[in-house]
């Protein structure tokens, strides 16, 4: 999908967190404090990443995950942006900019995945099957 297609079918947000590395504002996002249960997937390609399963609050005002659905669709690169040294986080497949993975999760591998709700779209557990993504209710099982 070219750049022209991307604006027209993302908002200016959508756009400006995925193919700028840009940041949502925190607590004022669509998912920072969803409960639903479900699947996230990245709002460019529509490809799984993240499971409501694994997602906790941990206070920082974005989505957070302890791990992907599948390791294989996210891809770690340093960022030095902004005076920090980060590890951001991107799509695979679309290589969208989805946020940062730090190392201070409360899950096994303690990590957070901390990731902008404008790079996903969240489909309920109720719709995976009409929406294409049967396979992952398993996880609600």
């Amino acid at each position: 999908m070219n750049q022209n297609e991307l604006k027209s079918k993302l908002t200016p947000l959508q756009y400006e967190v995925t193919q700028n590395n840009g940041t949502e504002p925190p607590f004022h996002n669509k998912y920072w404090d969803n409960k639903a249960e479900g699947i996230y997937v990245d709002i460019v390609s529509g490809e799984p990443l993240f499971s409501s399963k694994d997602q906790y609050d941990a206070g920082c005002g974005w989505p957070s995950f302890t791990k992907p659905i599948e390791e294989s669709e996210i891809l770690e690169k340093q960022d030095l942006t902004h005076g920090m040294i980060r590890t951001e986080v991107r799509s695979k497949t679309a290589d969208s900019h989805l946020g940062h993975v730090f190392p201070d999760g409360p899950g096994p591998a303690g990590l957070r995945y901390c990731i902008n709700s404008a790079a996903l779209r969240f489909i309920p557990k109720e719709k995976l099957e009409e929406e294409g993504f049967g396979e992952f209710k398993k996880i609600f099982e």
